[in-house]
Protein backbone atom coordinates (compact mmCIF):
# COMPACT_ATOMS: atom_id res chain seq x y z
CA UNK A 1 0.00 0.00 0.00
CA UNK A 2 2.63 2.10 1.20
CA UNK A 3 4.59 1.58 -2.18
CA UNK A 4 1.60 2.21 -4.47
CA UNK A 5 1.25 5.51 -2.76
CA UNK A 6 4.43 7.03 -3.11
CA UNK A 7 4.60 5.39 -6.69
CA UNK A 8 1.30 7.86 -7.60
CA UNK A 9 3.28 10.70 -5.33
CA UNK A 10 6.08 10.28 -7.58
CA UNK A 11 3.39 10.47 -10.64
CA UNK A 12 2.33 14.01 -9.28
CA UNK A 13 5.71 15.38 -9.74
CA UNK A 14 4.63 16.41 -13.23
CA UNK A 15 1.45 18.39 -13.28
CA UNK A 16 2.44 19.96 -9.63
CA UNK A 17 5.45 21.15 -11.14
CA UNK A 18 3.65 23.73 -13.38
CA UNK A 19 1.42 24.90 -10.22
CA UNK A 20 3.91 27.06 -7.93
CA UNK A 21 4.47 29.22 -11.87
CA UNK A 22 0.42 29.87 -12.04
CA UNK A 23 0.35 30.93 -8.53
CA UNK A 24 2.99 33.71 -8.79
CA UNK A 25 1.01 34.63 -11.88
CA UNK A 26 -2.16 35.22 -10.14
CA UNK A 27 -0.47 36.66 -7.47
CA UNK A 28 1.39 39.19 -9.13
CA UNK A 29 -1.27 40.11 -11.37
CA UNK A 30 -3.52 40.49 -8.46
CA UNK A 31 -1.74 42.99 -7.18
CA UNK A 32 -1.14 44.83 -10.54
CA UNK A 33 -5.05 45.19 -10.70
CA UNK A 34 -4.70 47.27 -7.57
CA UNK A 35 -2.93 50.14 -9.97
CA UNK A 36 -4.97 53.23 -10.92
CA UNK A 37 -5.56 52.97 -14.75
CA UNK A 38 -6.83 51.14 -17.44
CA UNK A 39 -3.31 49.62 -18.80
CA UNK A 40 -2.92 47.76 -15.12
CA UNK A 41 -6.10 46.42 -14.67
CA UNK A 42 -5.80 44.55 -18.19
CA UNK A 43 -2.09 43.43 -17.40
CA UNK A 44 -3.60 42.44 -13.86
CA UNK A 45 -6.66 40.86 -15.39
CA UNK A 46 -4.40 39.06 -17.83
CA UNK A 47 -1.91 37.73 -15.61
CA UNK A 48 -4.49 36.25 -13.03
CA UNK A 49 -7.13 34.47 -15.64
CA UNK A 50 -3.36 32.66 -17.12
CA UNK A 51 -2.58 31.45 -13.73
CA UNK A 52 -6.52 30.58 -12.64
CA UNK A 53 -6.84 28.91 -15.89
CA UNK A 54 -3.99 26.21 -15.10
CA UNK A 55 -4.94 26.02 -11.00
CA UNK A 56 -8.46 25.80 -12.10
CA UNK A 57 -8.33 22.86 -13.64
CA UNK A 58 -6.00 20.45 -11.58
CA UNK A 59 -8.36 18.09 -12.10
CA UNK A 60 -7.72 17.19 -15.70
CA UNK A 61 -3.54 18.01 -15.26
CA UNK A 62 -3.47 15.34 -12.81
CA UNK A 63 -5.63 13.16 -15.31
CA UNK A 64 -3.12 13.22 -17.61
CA UNK A 65 0.32 13.55 -15.34
CA UNK A 66 -0.97 10.17 -13.15
CA UNK A 67 -1.73 8.60 -16.56
CA UNK A 68 1.77 9.46 -17.46
CA UNK A 69 3.59 8.52 -14.47
CA UNK A 70 2.22 5.05 -13.91
CA UNK A 71 2.21 3.62 -17.43
CA UNK A 72 4.65 1.59 -18.83
CA UNK A 73 6.54 3.28 -21.01
CA UNK A 74 5.33 6.94 -20.83
CA UNK A 75 4.11 6.93 -23.73
CA UNK A 76 1.60 9.90 -25.03
CA UNK A 77 -0.90 7.50 -25.62
CA UNK A 78 -1.39 7.21 -22.09
CA UNK A 79 -1.57 10.99 -21.64
CA UNK A 80 -4.68 10.83 -24.18
CA UNK A 81 -6.02 7.72 -22.45
CA UNK A 82 -6.19 9.96 -19.10
CA UNK A 83 -7.92 12.73 -20.87
CA UNK A 84 -10.67 10.77 -22.35
CA UNK A 85 -11.18 9.01 -19.22
CA UNK A 86 -11.31 12.07 -17.42
CA UNK A 87 -13.38 13.96 -20.07
CA UNK A 88 -16.26 10.74 -19.60
CA UNK A 89 -16.42 10.82 -15.80
CA UNK A 90 -16.87 14.59 -15.61
CA UNK A 91 -19.23 14.80 -18.59
CA UNK A 92 -21.86 12.11 -17.20
CA UNK A 93 -21.68 13.19 -13.87
CA UNK A 94 -22.36 17.21 -15.09
CA UNK A 95 -24.87 19.24 -13.47
CA UNK A 96 -26.52 19.37 -17.25
CA UNK A 97 -26.34 16.00 -17.78
CA UNK A 98 -27.65 14.43 -13.88
CA UNK A 99 -30.31 17.39 -15.31
CA UNK A 100 -30.88 15.15 -18.37
CA UNK A 101 -30.64 11.51 -16.59
CA UNK A 102 -33.52 12.77 -14.14
CA UNK A 103 -35.63 14.78 -16.28
CA UNK A 104 -35.55 17.65 -13.60
CA UNK A 105 -34.77 21.77 -14.16
CA UNK A 106 -30.70 22.35 -13.59
CA UNK A 107 -31.40 24.26 -10.46
CA UNK A 108 -32.66 21.10 -8.21
CA UNK A 109 -29.68 19.18 -9.24
CA UNK A 110 -27.87 18.22 -6.40
CA UNK A 111 -25.02 20.93 -5.61
CA UNK A 112 -22.47 17.81 -5.42
CA UNK A 113 -22.47 17.69 -9.32
CA UNK A 114 -21.47 21.13 -9.54
CA UNK A 115 -18.03 19.37 -7.81
CA UNK A 116 -17.25 17.33 -10.81
CA UNK A 117 -14.04 18.17 -11.95
CA UNK A 118 -12.31 17.83 -8.87
CA UNK A 119 -8.51 16.88 -8.18
CA UNK A 120 -10.08 13.52 -6.80
CA UNK A 121 -12.11 12.49 -9.63
CA UNK A 122 -8.33 13.19 -11.79
CA UNK A 123 -6.67 11.16 -9.76
CA UNK A 124 -8.83 8.62 -9.66
CA UNK A 125 -9.39 8.97 -13.91
CA UNK A 126 -5.31 8.79 -14.30
CA UNK A 127 -4.86 5.32 -12.08
CA UNK A 128 -7.76 3.95 -14.11
CA UNK A 129 -6.51 4.97 -17.49
CA UNK A 130 -2.75 3.61 -16.78
CA UNK A 131 -3.96 0.56 -15.94
CA UNK A 132 -6.21 0.45 -19.28
CA UNK A 133 -3.05 1.61 -20.94
CA UNK A 134 -0.87 -1.08 -19.32
CA UNK A 135 -2.86 -3.74 -20.18
CA UNK A 136 -4.53 -3.21 -23.89
CA UNK A 137 -1.68 -0.87 -25.54
CA UNK A 138 -0.42 -4.37 -26.72
CA UNK A 139 -3.55 -6.10 -27.66
CA UNK A 140 -3.48 -7.24 -31.55
CA UNK A 141 -7.33 -7.34 -32.41
CA UNK A 142 -8.63 -9.24 -35.44
CA UNK A 143 -7.49 -7.40 -39.11
CA UNK A 144 -11.56 -6.64 -39.35
CA UNK A 145 -10.47 -4.34 -36.46
CA UNK A 146 -6.86 -4.01 -36.07
CA UNK A 147 -6.72 -0.16 -36.69
CA UNK A 148 -7.99 0.41 -33.01
CA UNK A 149 -5.11 -2.62 -31.78
CA UNK A 150 -2.80 -1.39 -29.45
CA UNK A 151 -2.38 2.07 -27.77
CA UNK A 152 -5.19 3.11 -29.92
CA UNK A 153 -7.01 0.68 -28.23
CA UNK A 154 -6.23 2.13 -24.56
CA UNK A 155 -8.07 5.32 -24.68
CA UNK A 156 -10.99 3.38 -25.70
CA UNK A 157 -10.99 1.49 -22.79
CA UNK A 158 -10.00 4.03 -20.52
CA UNK A 159 -13.41 6.04 -21.73
CA UNK A 160 -15.29 3.02 -21.35
CA UNK A 161 -14.09 2.10 -18.14
CA UNK A 162 -14.95 5.78 -16.62
CA UNK A 163 -18.05 4.65 -17.96
CA UNK A 164 -18.96 2.38 -15.14
CA UNK A 165 -16.98 4.75 -12.54
CA UNK A 166 -19.62 7.54 -13.52
CA UNK A 167 -22.39 5.01 -12.88
CA UNK A 168 -21.11 4.46 -9.19
CA UNK A 169 -20.10 7.72 -8.76
CA UNK A 170 -23.82 9.24 -9.71
CA UNK A 171 -25.48 7.59 -6.80
CA UNK A 172 -22.24 7.71 -4.70
CA UNK A 173 -20.92 10.90 -5.02
CA UNK A 174 -24.32 13.39 -3.39
CA UNK A 175 -24.40 11.01 -0.54
CA UNK A 176 -21.13 11.50 0.63
CA UNK A 177 -21.31 15.26 -0.65
CA UNK A 178 -24.78 15.45 1.84
CA UNK A 179 -23.34 14.14 4.77
CA UNK A 180 -20.05 16.11 4.89
CA UNK A 181 -22.10 19.28 4.35
CA UNK A 182 -24.56 18.06 7.37
CA UNK A 183 -20.87 17.34 9.06
CA UNK A 184 -19.92 21.24 8.83
CA UNK A 185 -23.29 22.51 9.28
CA UNK A 186 -22.91 20.90 12.58
CA UNK A 187 -19.70 21.73 13.66
CA UNK A 188 -20.63 25.50 12.86
CA UNK A 189 -22.19 25.52 16.53
CA UNK A 190 -19.19 24.95 18.26
CA UNK A 191 -17.28 28.10 17.59
CA UNK A 192 -13.63 28.39 18.45
CA UNK A 193 -13.55 24.69 18.20
CA UNK A 194 -15.75 24.11 14.74
CA UNK A 195 -13.35 26.23 13.74
CA UNK A 196 -10.16 23.68 13.90
CA UNK A 197 -12.37 20.90 13.31
CA UNK A 198 -13.00 22.86 10.04
CA UNK A 199 -9.25 23.63 9.64
CA UNK A 200 -8.12 20.11 10.09
CA UNK A 201 -11.23 18.25 7.73
CA UNK A 202 -10.08 20.94 5.12
CA UNK A 203 -6.96 20.18 4.96
CA UNK A 204 -7.26 16.10 5.05
CA UNK A 205 -10.32 16.15 2.55
CA UNK A 206 -7.96 18.03 -0.22
CA UNK A 207 -6.99 14.58 -2.00
CA UNK A 208 -10.71 14.20 -2.53
CA UNK A 209 -12.00 17.26 -3.25
CA UNK A 210 -14.70 17.07 -0.88
CA UNK A 211 -13.11 19.79 1.03
CA UNK A 212 -15.50 22.28 -1.16
CA UNK A 213 -18.56 20.48 0.77
CA UNK A 214 -17.04 22.11 3.81
CA UNK A 215 -16.18 25.19 2.43
CA UNK A 216 -19.53 25.80 1.00
CA UNK A 217 -21.11 26.14 4.50
CA UNK A 218 -18.90 27.77 5.41
CA UNK A 219 -17.15 30.84 3.21
CA UNK A 220 -20.96 31.11 1.29
CA UNK A 221 -24.45 31.53 2.43
CA UNK A 222 -25.47 27.52 3.06
CA UNK A 223 -26.19 27.65 6.60
CA UNK A 224 -25.49 31.44 7.16
CA UNK A 225 -22.36 32.14 7.61
CA UNK A 226 -20.99 33.35 4.29
CA UNK A 227 -17.87 34.10 6.01
CA UNK A 228 -16.03 35.55 2.77
CA UNK A 229 -18.88 37.67 1.59
CA UNK A 230 -19.41 39.17 4.86
CA UNK A 231 -15.84 40.01 5.53
CA UNK A 232 -14.97 41.43 2.48
CA UNK A 233 -18.45 43.98 2.58
CA UNK A 234 -17.68 44.90 5.87
CA UNK A 235 -20.77 43.19 7.41
CA UNK A 236 -21.45 40.88 10.36
CA UNK A 237 -19.67 41.12 13.60
CA UNK A 238 -15.38 41.81 14.25
CA UNK A 239 -13.56 39.27 15.89
CA UNK A 240 -16.05 36.78 14.42
CA UNK A 241 -16.59 37.47 10.66
CA UNK A 242 -13.64 35.94 9.42
CA UNK A 243 -12.58 33.46 11.77
CA UNK A 244 -13.11 30.56 8.94
CA UNK A 245 -10.25 31.75 7.25
CA UNK A 246 -8.18 33.83 9.89
CA UNK A 247 -6.39 30.60 11.00
CA UNK A 248 -4.97 29.79 7.25
CA UNK A 249 -2.76 32.38 6.86
CA UNK A 250 -0.47 30.96 9.61
CA UNK A 251 -0.21 28.09 7.89
CA UNK A 252 -0.65 29.10 4.18
CA UNK A 253 2.37 32.02 4.86
CA UNK A 254 4.58 30.60 7.12
CA UNK A 255 3.62 27.21 8.43
CA UNK A 256 3.94 25.16 4.75
CA UNK A 257 7.04 27.24 4.55
CA UNK A 258 8.67 25.54 7.40
CA UNK A 259 7.61 22.35 6.32
CA UNK A 260 9.05 22.85 2.85
CA UNK A 261 12.21 23.94 4.42
CA UNK A 262 12.64 20.77 6.76
CA UNK A 263 12.07 18.74 3.97
CA UNK A 264 14.96 20.68 1.66
CA UNK A 265 17.24 20.44 4.82
CA UNK A 266 16.68 16.24 5.25
CA UNK A 267 16.80 15.79 1.34
CA UNK A 268 19.66 13.34 0.45
CA UNK A 269 22.39 14.56 -0.33
CA UNK A 270 22.42 14.03 -3.94
CA UNK A 271 19.38 15.61 -4.46
CA UNK A 272 19.43 18.71 -2.32
CA UNK A 273 20.09 20.94 -5.77
CA UNK A 274 16.53 19.37 -7.12
CA UNK A 275 14.49 19.32 -3.98
CA UNK A 276 15.55 23.12 -3.46
CA UNK A 277 14.25 23.75 -6.99
CA UNK A 278 11.01 22.22 -5.89
CA UNK A 279 10.42 23.42 -2.46
CA UNK A 280 11.47 27.25 -3.20
CA UNK A 281 9.19 27.60 -5.39
CA UNK A 282 6.64 25.53 -3.83
CA UNK A 283 7.12 27.29 -0.63
CA UNK A 284 6.91 30.83 -2.07
CA UNK A 285 3.68 30.28 -4.05
CA UNK A 286 2.18 29.62 -0.68
CA UNK A 287 3.47 31.87 1.12
CA UNK A 288 2.85 34.86 -1.65
CA UNK A 289 -0.54 33.70 -2.79
CA UNK A 290 -1.72 31.31 -0.71
CA UNK A 291 -2.19 28.49 -3.39
CA UNK A 292 -0.64 25.43 -1.12
CA UNK A 293 -1.01 22.58 -3.85
CA UNK A 294 2.28 22.43 -5.10
CA UNK A 295 3.75 21.60 -2.12
CA UNK A 296 1.17 19.57 -0.25
CA UNK A 297 0.94 17.42 -3.35
CA UNK A 298 4.98 16.80 -3.02
CA UNK A 299 4.73 14.68 0.20
CA UNK A 300 1.08 14.45 0.00
CA UNK A 301 1.20 10.62 -1.01
CA UNK A 302 4.80 10.18 -0.42
CA UNK A 303 4.38 10.83 3.34
CA UNK A 304 0.98 10.30 4.27
CA UNK A 305 1.18 10.18 7.64
CA UNK A 306 3.25 13.44 7.27
CA UNK A 307 0.08 14.94 5.05
CA UNK A 308 -1.95 14.27 8.67
CA UNK A 309 -0.19 15.85 11.37
CA UNK A 310 -0.26 18.86 8.88
CA UNK A 311 -4.05 18.77 9.00
CA UNK A 312 -4.15 18.93 12.41
CA UNK A 313 -1.17 21.64 12.96
CA UNK A 314 -3.33 23.23 10.64
CA UNK A 315 -7.04 22.75 12.64
CA UNK A 316 -4.94 23.93 15.64
CA UNK A 317 -3.85 27.12 13.96
CA UNK A 318 -7.43 27.41 12.96
CA UNK A 319 -8.43 27.13 16.85
CA UNK A 320 -6.06 29.39 18.29
CA UNK A 321 -7.08 32.18 15.40
CA UNK A 322 -10.70 31.84 16.66
CA UNK A 323 -9.89 31.76 19.81
CA UNK A 324 -8.17 34.95 20.26
CA UNK A 325 -10.47 36.61 17.60
CA UNK A 326 -7.57 37.37 15.40
CA UNK A 327 -9.62 37.62 12.02
CA UNK A 328 -8.67 38.20 8.28
CA UNK A 329 -10.12 37.28 4.99
CA UNK A 330 -9.57 36.69 1.74
CA UNK A 331 -11.06 36.49 -1.58
CA UNK A 332 -9.02 34.09 -3.60
CA UNK A 333 -6.70 32.06 -0.45
CA UNK A 334 -4.46 32.84 2.28
CA UNK A 335 -1.41 34.21 1.52
CA UNK A 336 0.59 37.43 1.49
CA UNK A 337 -1.66 39.22 -1.21
CA UNK A 338 -4.80 38.77 0.25
CA UNK A 339 -3.65 39.66 3.69
CA UNK A 340 -2.02 42.56 2.96
CA UNK A 341 -5.45 43.98 1.14
CA UNK A 342 -6.91 42.39 4.20
CA UNK A 343 -5.36 44.95 6.38
CA UNK A 344 -7.44 48.17 5.80
CA UNK A 345 -10.53 46.39 5.83
CA UNK A 346 -13.00 46.98 8.99
CA UNK A 347 -13.75 43.50 9.98
CA UNK A 348 -10.04 42.67 10.28
CA UNK A 349 -9.15 42.16 14.40
CA UNK A 350 -5.90 42.03 15.38
CA UNK A 351 -4.65 41.03 11.90
CA UNK A 352 -0.82 41.78 13.05
CA UNK A 353 -1.46 39.12 15.37
CA UNK A 354 -1.48 36.43 12.45
CA UNK A 355 2.00 37.06 11.56
CA UNK A 356 3.10 36.23 15.17
CA UNK A 357 1.24 33.21 15.28
CA UNK A 358 2.37 32.51 11.42
CA UNK A 359 6.47 33.35 12.58
CA UNK A 360 5.55 30.25 15.72
CA UNK A 361 3.98 28.02 13.28
CA UNK A 362 7.13 28.56 10.87
CA UNK A 363 9.38 27.06 14.19
CA UNK A 364 6.86 24.41 14.75
CA UNK A 365 6.38 23.08 11.26
CA UNK A 366 10.36 23.11 11.15
CA UNK A 367 10.71 20.73 14.03
CA UNK A 368 7.74 18.76 13.66
CA UNK A 369 8.43 18.15 10.27
CA UNK A 370 12.50 17.46 10.67
CA UNK A 371 11.66 15.58 13.93
CA UNK A 372 9.03 13.04 11.89
CA UNK A 373 10.80 12.51 8.81
CA UNK A 374 14.46 11.83 10.16
CA UNK A 375 13.04 9.61 13.13
CA UNK A 376 10.93 7.18 10.87
CA UNK A 377 12.86 7.83 7.38
CA UNK A 378 9.56 9.29 5.47
CA UNK A 379 10.09 9.63 2.05
CA UNK A 380 9.42 12.73 1.30
CA UNK A 381 10.58 14.44 -1.77
CA UNK A 382 14.44 13.57 -2.08
CA UNK A 383 14.68 10.57 -0.13
CA UNK A 384 12.94 7.89 -1.75
CA UNK A 385 14.00 4.65 -1.56
CA UNK A 386 14.08 4.58 -5.60
CA UNK A 387 16.32 7.45 -5.92
CA UNK A 388 19.01 6.41 -3.31
CA UNK A 389 22.04 7.71 -5.39
CA UNK A 390 25.56 8.60 -5.30
CA UNK A 391 26.73 12.37 -5.48
CA UNK A 392 25.96 13.17 -9.14
CA UNK A 393 28.34 12.88 -11.92
CA UNK A 394 27.98 16.07 -14.19
CA UNK A 395 31.13 15.52 -16.18
CA UNK A 396 30.57 14.17 -20.23
CA UNK A 397 31.55 10.93 -20.75
CA UNK A 398 33.33 11.57 -23.65
CA UNK A 399 34.50 14.97 -25.06
CA UNK A 400 32.66 16.18 -28.40
CA UNK A 401 29.22 15.01 -29.46
CA UNK A 402 25.92 15.20 -27.23
CA UNK A 403 26.97 13.45 -23.73
CA UNK A 404 23.42 12.01 -23.02
CA UNK A 405 23.41 10.47 -26.83
CA UNK A 406 27.34 9.34 -25.81
CA UNK A 407 26.38 7.78 -22.38
CA UNK A 408 22.50 5.97 -23.76
CA UNK A 409 24.83 4.81 -26.28
CA UNK A 410 27.31 3.15 -24.38
CA UNK A 411 24.89 2.02 -21.27
CA UNK A 412 22.58 0.02 -24.24
CA UNK A 413 25.86 -1.57 -25.56
CA UNK A 414 26.70 -2.34 -21.68
CA UNK A 415 23.51 -4.03 -21.11
CA UNK A 416 23.73 -6.10 -24.24
CA UNK A 417 22.00 -4.29 -27.03
CA UNK A 418 18.31 -5.16 -28.92
CA UNK A 419 19.44 -9.11 -27.89
CA UNK A 420 19.15 -8.23 -24.30
CA UNK A 421 17.33 -5.25 -23.27
CA UNK A 422 13.32 -6.34 -23.15
CA UNK A 423 12.14 -2.80 -21.11
CA UNK A 424 13.33 0.38 -20.66
CA UNK A 425 11.80 2.83 -17.83
CA UNK A 426 13.11 5.77 -15.40
CA UNK A 427 12.22 7.09 -12.44
CA UNK A 428 13.46 10.50 -10.88
CA UNK A 429 17.37 9.87 -11.32
CA UNK A 430 17.60 6.48 -12.49
CA UNK A 431 16.74 3.69 -15.78
CA UNK A 432 14.87 1.01 -14.61
CA UNK A 433 15.71 -2.09 -17.18
CA UNK A 434 14.80 -5.34 -17.76
CA UNK A 435 17.16 -7.51 -20.02
CA UNK A 436 16.70 -11.56 -20.62
CA UNK A 437 20.39 -12.83 -19.34
CA UNK A 438 21.85 -10.64 -16.27
CA UNK A 439 25.08 -12.30 -17.57
CA UNK A 440 25.00 -10.53 -20.50
CA UNK A 441 25.54 -7.35 -19.22
CA UNK A 442 29.04 -5.68 -18.47
CA UNK A 443 28.76 -3.20 -15.57
CA UNK A 444 32.38 -1.87 -16.32
CA UNK A 445 31.39 -0.45 -19.35
CA UNK A 446 28.17 0.76 -17.96
CA UNK A 447 30.50 2.23 -15.09
CA UNK A 448 32.75 3.53 -17.65
CA UNK A 449 30.71 6.56 -18.64
CA UNK A 450 30.68 8.20 -15.45
CA UNK A 451 27.26 6.69 -13.88
CA UNK A 452 27.30 7.23 -9.80
CA UNK A 453 26.03 3.24 -9.85
CA UNK A 454 24.91 0.66 -11.08
CA UNK A 455 22.23 -1.71 -9.27
CA UNK A 456 21.14 -5.31 -9.72
CA UNK A 457 17.76 -5.68 -8.17
CA UNK A 458 16.54 -9.27 -9.66
CA UNK A 459 17.21 -11.60 -11.96
CA UNK A 460 16.02 -9.39 -15.12
CA UNK A 461 16.11 -6.26 -13.80
CA UNK A 462 19.39 -3.72 -13.14
CA UNK A 463 18.88 -0.16 -12.56
CA UNK A 464 21.63 2.16 -13.22
CA UNK A 465 21.63 5.59 -11.48
CA UNK A 466 22.50 8.73 -13.85
CA UNK A 467 21.29 11.84 -12.00
CA UNK A 468 19.05 14.05 -12.96
CA UNK A 469 19.33 14.14 -16.75
CA UNK A 470 18.11 10.31 -16.64
CA UNK A 471 15.21 11.58 -18.98
CA UNK A 472 17.47 12.52 -21.97
CA UNK A 473 19.16 9.64 -21.79
CA UNK A 474 16.45 7.27 -21.72
CA UNK A 475 14.91 9.17 -24.74
CA UNK A 476 18.45 8.72 -26.15
CA UNK A 477 18.33 4.78 -25.41
CA UNK A 478 14.89 4.73 -26.78
CA UNK A 479 16.03 6.02 -30.18
CA UNK A 480 18.53 3.55 -30.59
CA UNK A 481 16.21 0.69 -29.56
CA UNK A 482 14.66 -1.31 -32.56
Amino acid sequence: MMKALQTLGRSLMLPVAVLPAAAILVGIGNYISLISGTAANVIGTFMVNAGTSILDNLGILFAVGIAIGLSKDKHGAAALSGLAGFLVVTNLISVDTVSGLLDVPIDEVDPAFDENENVFIGILAGIISAQMYNRFSGVQLPDAFAFFSGKRLAPIMSATAMVGVAAVLFFVWPVVYGWLVAFGEMISNLKATGAGLYGFFNRLLIPTGLHHALNNVFWFDIAGIDDIAKFINGEGTKGITGRYMAGFFPIMMFGLPGAALAMYHTAKTARKKEAASLFMAAGFAAFFTGVTEPLEFSFMFLAPALYVVHAALTGISMFIAATFHWTSGFAFSAGFVDYTLSLVNPMANKPLMLIVQGVFFFVLYYIVFRFLITKFNLKTPGREDEVEVAEEHDEAPEAGGDKNAIMAAKIYEGLGGDENVTSVDYCTTRLRLEVEDMDKVDEAKIKSTGVPGVRVVGKHNIQVIVGTTVQFVADEIEKIRK
